[in-house]
């Protein structure tokens, strides 16, 4: 008797993704064919262990030599790109109030005059475990889930991008959001050293080097540079600065915190007396907090804890994506926040407006969960991510953008930053400007400032005023 046979083993690689959904519209009085589906990232072997998701957008009619190119993605890590997709760079944008708050349900994508199709391409990325992009295996997926990985993976769409499309004689473009930011400077050093040399760069809420982010234990930095962005927060909400403009108060702010706020952080407990009696009462003039909370953190206001607070005496909590927004708090005796209100109120909308425009307005058809910010029903992505060894240092791109401007020395760099971010504040981002040592390509560096938060966007006036600096950046 014949045994029966073993069966076939399952391949743990991808099989050739099927050709992109092609469909066609009309923006900005324009004829524009839309693409959404896969590339594949194949291993050394050819194997396939990744596919990327993408939408784009291309206008017909024009030769594509003539017509830049721009790659676009948010940041998380582990964010799709709904944010930029939705919120400014796209045709489509999730309506929202015009301060940014959310609107009633049901919600809507609406045509978007401001987008940047005026100018560019474009090509909206999701790395993999973000929107439907995914690994082979959970294994596999852990290769891309990290600074390095992430960054040759989309280097490596982009090649097959240009590739399939015949784009490469295109200007080519970059905008990144948040830790897009981080990856878009990473990119700038890998493409060209793939001879792929970028006109420009977009860093919008930018975050090149970590050590001015994270909170750890003997790194004193973030605290001088969030004051400027506490300060503005407690001057919006009425609790410092009201006799002055916004801009003359921050200048104030800013020369203490890069004077004699970290001179005396840097004391440790050396600081007593009538030193840190003054250091502490300017502490509360700017940001609003009293002199007793100040002692009981140690002059080190953290940025959750800020956000409960200021406004704690309210009841309320304000926001860390954008610092105007507030929220009943759900536990007055809580220390930090619960819930960024920011957050909670894009998230529906964008949510809703992305998974409606990719099935009906795009054609894409999937059950597949589409991760907005990389959440799974087990996992949480940005909890997975590789952020290298402590030996390395803090994770820093700031270096990978200072040597693409070397091989690359005609490279545009436009940074947008809000005054009401507290995940990327704008006083971080000038301190990682002043030490990456750019000299002469400083010139290069373009900077624009808004009175909104992170998502700058969300706000009519700064939707407006973005798109305008993009409009002078290119004409310069």
């Amino acid at each position: 008797m014949a045994e029966a046979a073993a069966p076939e083993k399952k391949s743990e690689f991808l099989e050739e993704p099927a050709p992109p959904v092609v469909t066609t519209h009309t923006f900005q009085g324009h004829e524009t064919e839309a693409r959404a589906g896969f590339l594949p990232i194949k291993n050394e072997k050819g194997e396939i262990e990744a596919e990327l998701f993408f939408m784009s957008y291309h206008r017909t009619g024009v030769a594509p030599e003539t017509r830049p190119l721009m790659f676009c993605f948010n940041g998380g890590p582990g964010s799709s790109s709904v944010w930029l997709h939705l919120g400014a760079v796209g045709p489509m944008l999730a309506a929202m109030e015009d301060e940014g708050e959310m609107p009633p349900p049901p919600y809507q994508a609406v045509e978007n005059p401001e987008s940047w199709l005026e100018h560019f391409d474009l090509v909206f990325i999701d790395p993999v475990g973000t929107g439907y992009s995914r690994a082979a295996t959970p294994e596999l997926a852990e290769k891309f889930w990290g600074l390095k990985g992430d960054v040759e993976s989309v280097a490596e769409f982009i090649r097959l991008y240009l590739t399939r499309h015949a784009r490469w004689a295109s200007p080519l473009y970059l905008v990144g959001e948040s830790y897009g930011t981080t990856r878009a400077a990473g990119l700038s050093a890998k493409l060209v050293e793939m001879g792929i040399a970028l006109s420009g760069i977009v860093l919008v809420s930018s975050v090149l080097n970590f050590q001015t982010l994270d909170f750890t234990k003997g790194n004193d930095l973030p605290y001088s540079l969030f004051l400027p962005t506490y300060a503005a927060t407690a001057w919006h909400h009425k609790r410092a600065g009201r006799r002055r403009t916004l801009t003359a108060f921050l200048k104030d702010v800013e020369k203490f915190a890069a004077g004699e706020y970290p001179q005396a952080l840097g004391k440790g407990e050396r600081l007593q007396g009538a030193e840190r009696k003054r250091v502490k009462a300017k502490l509360s003039e700017f940001t609003g907090l009293s002199e007793s909370y100040l002692e009981q953190c140690d002059l080190r206001p953290v940025i959750f804890e800020f956000c409960k607070e200021l406004r704690r005496d309210e009841g309320l909590t304000v926001g860390r994506l954008d610092s105007r927004l507030t929220v009943s708090q759900t536990d007055g005796n809580a220390s930090a926040m619960e819930f960024d209100p920011s957050m909670a109120a894009i998230r529906p909308p964008y949510t809703a407006a992305i998974n409606d425009w990719v099935r009906r307005g795009l054609g894409f058809e999937s059950d597949r969960l589409y991760r907005v910010l990389g959440e799974g029903r087990d996992f949480r992505l940005w909890e997975k991510w590789d952020w290298g060894s402590a030996r390395d240092g803090f994770p820093d791109t700031a270096q990978d953008l200072r040597n693409a401007f070397a091989r690359n020395p005609h490279m545009k760099v436009l940074i947008a930053s809000g005054y009401y971010d507290l995940a990327t504040p704008y006083f971080a981002t000038e301190y990682t400007l002043d030490h990456m040592g750019l000299g002469t390509w400083r010139k290069n560096v373009s900077v624009t400032y808004y009175e909104s938060g992170h998502m700058m966007y969300i706000r009519r006036a700064d939707l407006l005023k973005l798109k305008g600096d993009l409009d002078a950046w290119l004409g310069s």
